[in-house]
């Protein structure tokens, strides 16, 4: 299958319903758990076969092997607002966040014409809140304690950019 978006190291495509559960293995996997929740098979597949949201699959092309997923919700927005609701890569410190997060701006704003990208981030999830205002992102406000976690709550970061903040 095709990459819909890439660059010389990494590409993304959409994801396969086989696919599902190796990522949701990577969501499982400990150093990603902490920050994204757990989707079930039939969810992910029901984002898969959305008109409304995108699921794809990155790929290492130097090494032809599944690295990470990303999500975006909101293709059909008449406000032209997509969210980036989730990235995760397997292999943390090798640049493939930011070459994702690089192609994910392209792809918004100048293949789906978008004018605004926004997230939201656990607020204790240190890199990538890093890594999203490195490439940008402002933040605008916070969700707090917007997410149950055991016997407590944990707040979350509303992060965006503008389709003129990054040209």
């Amino acid at each position: 299958m095709p990459f819909k978006i890439g660059n010389a190291n990494i590409g993304l495509r959409n994801t396969l319903p086989e696919e599902i559960l190796t990522v949701r293995s990577m969501e499982s996997h400990t150093d990603n758990n902490r920050f994204v929740l757990n989707y079930s098979a039939e969810r992910h597949r029901q984002v898969i076969e959305s008109s409304d949201e995108e699921h794809l699959t990155i790929w290492d092309k130097a090494t032809n092997e599944m690295i990470g997923y990303v999500i975006l919700a909101g293709l059909s927005n008449p406000n032209l607002s997509l969210e980036l609701r989730r990235l995760v890569i397997q292999s943390k410190g090798k640049g493939f966040g930011r070459q994702v997060v690089k192609l994910i701006k392209q792809y918004c704003f100048e293949q789906l014409r978008f004018h605004r990208l926004w997230l939201d981030v656990y607020e204790d999830n240190e890199r990538a809140i890093h890594l999203y205002r490195s490439e940008g992102f402002v933040q605008e406000g916070t969700l707090r304690d917007s997410q149950k976690d055991g016997d407590g709550y944990r707040s979350q970061l509303l992060f965006s950019i503008l389709e003129s903040e990054c040209y």
